[in-house]
């Protein structure tokens, strides 16, 4: 099992590609820009397995248009094939939306939906070719119609909800492939991410439950959803 996990240095992708090192003969490929970070995790999954087949790719995803080298230089070299591709990095800068920075709403815009769509370009050459692939794509409930907004989160909603949008436009483009795309739409994590935006707030779940929740859904999801936004929160709406 190839997997492919992206933001993988902290929160939500970081205790994911651990989860999967442990799993019987996974090969993860861990993307984020925090070398010394992915380094650490290397160290974590091999001490709790021996045989963990993680290998850290210290890469800025907001490169990927222009990198045309992207796949043969970081991919290939690990594997030849995608079975699973989680697209867990994300950028909150939040902020009222008058004041947001161009800059801070363009980072935005590029890791939250611009990388992850063409991550997903360049790699769907290399899914479906021995058995099922599925795309997962972590979005927010901040990006979900009807759910609960908050402000100084305009920016990053919206770019969440775009990828949700692509995940649909997705499944039904290959719909005749053995490729699946579905999104998760989180309620509050506890994630560093979280603390840094909302300072002193306790989220219902924890990291580890949330990539419990990503791992098992990554690799047995496709067989139930194909297209589909899943809310995963405790709170309504």
């Amino acid at each position: 099992m190839n997997v492919i996990v992206t933001g993988a240095s902290r929160g939500i992708g970081r205790e994911t590609a651990r989860l999967f090192a442990l799993e019987k003969n996974a090969h993860i490929l861990a993307i984020s820009r925090n070398r010394e970070r992915l380094g650490e995790l290397k160290e974590e999954c091999a001490a709790t397995n021996p045989s963990a087949g993680l290998f850290p790719a210290a890469y800025d995803l907001t490169r990927l248009p222009s990198d045309a080298d992207f796949v043969r230089s970081t991919i290939l070299p690990q594997f030849d094939h995608v079975d699973i591709l989680i697209n867990n990095a994300g950028y909150l800068k939040k902020s009222p939306f008058k004041e947001t920075l161009p800059k801070d709403a363009e980072q935005m815009l590029s890791v939250n939906f611009a990388a992850a769509a063409e991550l997903i370009r360049k790699l769907i050459p290399y899914m479906g070719k021995k058995g099922p692939s599925h795309v997962v794509n972590i979005s927010s409930m901040g990006g979900v119609q009807g759910s609960v907004k908050f402000s100084g989160m305009a920016y990053y909603s919206a770019c969440k909800s775009a990828l949700a949008t692509l995940t649909e436009c997705l499944a039904e483009e290959f719909k005749e492939t053995p490729v699946f795309f579905n999104c998760l739409a989180f309620g509050a994590v506890q994630t560093e991410m979280l603390s840094e935006a909302f300072p002193g707030y306790k989220a219902p779940l924890t990291v580890k439950e949330a990539a419990h929740f990503v791992v098992d859904f990554a690799i047995e999801g496709h067989k139930f959803f194909n297209g589909k936004i899943l809310p995963v929160s405790v709170t309504t709406p």
